[in-house]
């Protein structure tokens, strides 16, 4: 046999490729990774670690501007966006030590650069040098899909990627997506100074998510001044003198938008192509995606798969879960599966959506037989003294039995709220359970707990803390 040999080889060296290596080190296996670019996948070199460290940023030069405590006078300088960047690829470069480099020592496996792609065997070639193992793991990732969009080849858009490296903020941005990377990036430009066009083909924006939430939000970012477009669909878009002429098509009208950029947020595909999948017999879906059974075993048995190049939700924990268990039933026959049941879902924006479980037009579309309750933040104490109220809480519950099917947070601390609802609805928790459950006062999770009571008593003639 040419070449080295291994027990195990991964495409890719992010979150998934990562999980995955430590697992099989973990099991005294020998592992390589092969990886093209720079390693450490999307998350920390171009996704959520410099996304959420220029949105931190950005929203604490928007609070100093827009202070609204009695007898508290703030100001801000004007941002040195420059240096902004600065600070966030330090940050990426720290972090990618510390979770992804220092982690290969200290677990002694192998980063092999160069392009991957599989051969009859299967074994991988990098770079065309033949690497052999017993069981490979795909673990590629995603890369930003772009529409068909007639004259968007011919302009410089950006993407959620590009978008983090700019060094000056553009005048004017039309964002094409309003899910959670529109609506992140769209708020980020505009508190970094550009006026932001949102626009979105489906009826509203974070159209996944209630619509109590979309509507809310919707109105949060039109006082920030971004405009919001829904039911609009991008027909082309084409250079100007100075930068990009959108034409825009609702049901009723046809409109011509001059903007200084184009931002494109309209999801993302798994990365295969160039994989070399069909000389392996790994069947790929009609997105791209790696198809793969419960076990994340593709169509070829020595061959498994992991995180976005799945198909499945796009979150980085996700990938991780997926890597441990692709390398567990890969070496040791473990049969181990993800269920996604309460598998929980932010967007973070401020105030960021967080939610988890069904809503309630999913639960009905199951034949459920529902109760709800939303709470706005209006009577959530902690929201209040923080004279900041806008958002909401809502719980999808059973009616029979008032079992959590679902909840949904748009709010300050959004994440953190439904990270106990997590726990609730892995615990089979009840709506009842959550309004007699001990909750810190004047925290933004008794907003759980006052949705929870809302089911049964009006929680606006409750005394402080009472149940």
């Amino acid at each position: 046999m040419t070449g080295a040999r291994y027990d195990l080889a991964i495409a890719g060296s992010g979150s998934a490729a990562f999980a995955a290596a430590i697992e099989a080190r973990r099991r005294g296996n020998s592992v390589v990774l092969v990886e093209q670019g720079v390693v450490g996948g999307t998350c920390v070199n171009t996704g959520c670690v410099p996304s959420k460290s220029l949105l931190a940023a950005a929203q604490a030069h928007h609070h100093a501007i827009t202070g609204h405590f009695p007898g508290v006078v703030t100001s801000a300088q004007p941002i040195d966006v420059a240096a902004l960047g600065r600070g966030k690829d330090e940050l990426v470069d720290e972090l990618r030590a510390a979770k992804y480099l220092r982690l290969a020592d200290l677990y002694d496996f192998s980063i092999r650069t160069g392009r991957a792609r599989f051969v009859e065997g299967p074994r991988l070639e990098v770079d065309g040098a033949p690497l052999d193992a017993a069981h490979f793991v795909i673990a590629t990732g995603a890369v930003a899909w772009i529409p068909p969009i007639e004259g968007l080849a011919d302009v410089e858009y950006l993407t959620s990627s590009t978008a983090m490296a700019l060094e000056r903020v553009p005048e004017s941005v039309l964002v094409i997506g309003a899910n959670a990377v529109g609506l992140e990036l769209g708020q980020l430009l505009a508190r970094l100074g550009a006026r932001v066009t949102i626009v979105e083909a489906r009826e509203r924006i974070a159209p996944f998510d209630e619509p109590e939430v979309a509507e809310t939000l919707t109105a949060v970012l039109s006082d920030e001044g971004i405009a919001i477009r829904t039911d609009v669909v991008v027909r082309r878009v084409s250079r100007t003198g100075s930068g990009v002429a959108v034409t825009l098509v609702t049901s009723s009208d046809t409109e011509l938008v001059e903007v200084a950029a184009v931002l494109v947020a309209a999801g993302r595909r798994p990365a295969t192509e160039a994989l070399g999948l069909e000389a392996v017999g790994v069947e790929v879906g009609d997105r791209g995606q790696v198809v793969v059974d419960d076990e994340l075993r593709t169509t070829n048995p020595r061959i498994f798969a992991a995180g976005d190049v799945t198909g499945a939700p796009q979150y980085v924990y996700v990938a991780a879960r997926h890597g441990a268990v692709a390398a567990a039933n890969a070496l040791a026959g473990e049969h181990r599966t993800v269920d996604y049941a309460t598998l929980p879902a932010v967007t973070f924006t401020s105030p960021a959506i967080a939610s988890v479980g069904l809503t309630e037009a999913a639960a009905r579309g199951r034949g459920l037989a529902v109760e709800a309750r939303t709470l706005s933040l209006a009577s959530v104490p902690r929201a209040i003294v923080n004279r900041d109220v806008r958002g909401l809480v809502k719980i999808v519950a059973e009616r029979e039995s008032g079992r959590v099917l679902g909840v949904h947070v748009l709010a300050d601390q959004a994440g953190e709220v439904v990270a106990g609802a997590v726990h609730a609805m892995d615990a089979g928790r009840t709506v009842t359970d959550l309004a007699e459950a001990w909750t810190p006062y004047l925290t933004m999770a008794e907003a759980l707990k006052l949705t929870a009571q809302s089911f049964t008593r009006d929680v606006s003639t409750l005394s402080c803390c009472a149940t």
